[in-house]
Parts: C-alpha cells; structure tokens; sequence
C-alpha cells in the first residue's frame, strides 16, 4: 500500500484524483467550471485547488478573485500575503477588505497599488501600520477607487487627503473616523475635487471646525451620509452654509465593509 495522504493511499489518492479529472473534463467544459469556482469563497478556491492540476489553474485564476475579504483571517495576514494575491489578482480584483490586518503597511500597499489598478472598494479599517504613503500610492495608481476605509488609521493626516483628491476623483464613500490628525483644510482639499461623495464618516475627527461645514455644504451635492460624531469643535449645522439643499442625516454609526 501506497503512502497515506491524509488518511488515505497514495495510489487511491491518485485514482481518485485522476478519475475525478477525467469525469469533469469529458463532462464539463473549463470554461463552465471556471464559472463554477467564480461563487466560491477564498478557503474554498484554496481547497480546490489542491484537488489536481486543473483544478489549480482554475481555482487561482484572477478572475476568481475579483472580491476577497481577509477579515476572517486578519490575525495572520502580513504584507507578503496582500503583495503575492495583487500579483495573482491583478487588474482582476475589484474589492478587497483588509480590515483589521495589523501587520500590512506602507509597502504591501504600494506593490498593492502597482498591480490591482481597477479596485473600487478597499477597507483599510484597523490597519494602524499605514501612513499617508499609501494614499499616495492609491492616487497615483488606482483612479477608479470609489469606496475607502481607513477609520483608526491614526497616521493618516491632509496629506493623504489632497493626495486622494489628486487621483481618485471618482470617491464616492469615504471613512476617516478617529483620524484625528484631519483638519479643514484635508476636508476642503478633498470635496473639491470628488463632488461625487455620497458618504462621509468623520467620527473622531475632533479637529474639525464649522468651517469644514462650509466646504462640505459648499462642494457635495449628492451628499446622503454625514457621521460627526464626537467632533466637539463642529457647532453649527450644515444649512446655515447651505440652506437650498437638504441637510444629510448623522449616521447612528459607522457602516461596515459590504464587498
């Protein structure tokens, strides 16, 4: 009898597995399975792709790969790992949330940035390593980017604002809660150059004043989510800067990531 391969035969192992392929390859076409493999989640595609050959070309090809959320996995995810799925996923991946991966930073983002241009949604949420480089490697690189997350990214500053202002015009959501470092000059920076914003989360940002009000009320238009929570220095309220248009409601709390 063959080595064991969890649990059973080597030689059994490998007539399965050839006789599995033989099945789904006189049967079903790669395209249909590809097509397949497109619902499956991130440990799944793992999982399948050790099943045979085929079956790991397929598994790990980009297009499988347009949505990924590490979250479950946050605790073990260092910058190698985010540096080797952009290299996999290339212009394939739209969505990505990395929410709570303590241990990525400015470099993982950067190559990041370089090989996945087409992202639309990134959570940063937690990822307390980041700096205002990253922001700059997402404006230079990813100008499709409409929703982004860094709430408690505390070395975030304006810089990373103007930088995004710059390359990512078409922000639609943006989360800076407990970013501390924003002021109103960040904020004017920023609404002049995405009119498009729809959602912004400001909480803890106890830096801002009125006057960030103004720009706000001044440069969003289709503003529907406001959250300001706990920005004590903020008195007035955006219709006095703007009283033609509805005044957006405070979010009760932050939304989560929905990829």
């Amino acid at each position: 009898m063959g080595k064991e391969v969890n649990g059973v035969s080597r030689s059994r192992f490998e007539m399965f597995t050839n006789s599995d392929e033989a099945v789904i390859n006189k049967k079903l076409p790669k395209e249909l399975l590809l097509r397949i493999f497109s619902f499956l989640d991130v440990v799944t595609l793992c999982r399948c792709a050790q099943v045979s050959r085929s079956w790991n070309v397929l598994a790990l090809d980009g297009s499988n790969w347009q949505r990924i959320d590490l979250f479950d996995f946050q605790r073990d995810i260092e910058g190698r790992v985010v540096e080797n799925i952009s290299k996999r996923c290339g212009g394939f991946l739209r969505k990505l949330s990395l929410q709570g991966c303590l241990g990525v930073g400015d470099s993982a983002l950067r190559t990041f940035s370089q090989n996945c241009r087409n992202i639309e949604l990134l959570s940063l949420n937690g990822c307390t390593k980041i700096t205002d480089s990253t922001c700059n490697s997402l404006s230079k690189f990813c100008p499709k980017l409409k929703h982004l997350d860094l709430a408690s990214c505390t070395s975030i500053t304006n810089l990373s604002l103007k930088a995004l202002s710059e390359g990512c015009p078409l922000l639609e959501q943006l989360n800076i809660s407990w970013c501390d470092q924003v002021t109103k000059d960040g904020i004017q920076a920023l609404v002049r150059s995405c009119p498009g914003l729809k959602g912004l989360f400001l909480k803890g940002c106890t830096q801002l004043e009125d006057e960030a009000l103004k720009h706000i009320g001044a440069h969003c238009p289709e503003l529907v989510t406001l959250n300001l929570q706990t920005c004590s220095q903020i008195t007035g309220g955006l219709a006095e800067h703007h009283p033609q248009r509805p005044v957006p409601r405070p979010a009760r709390a932050d939304r989560g990531y929905h990829p």
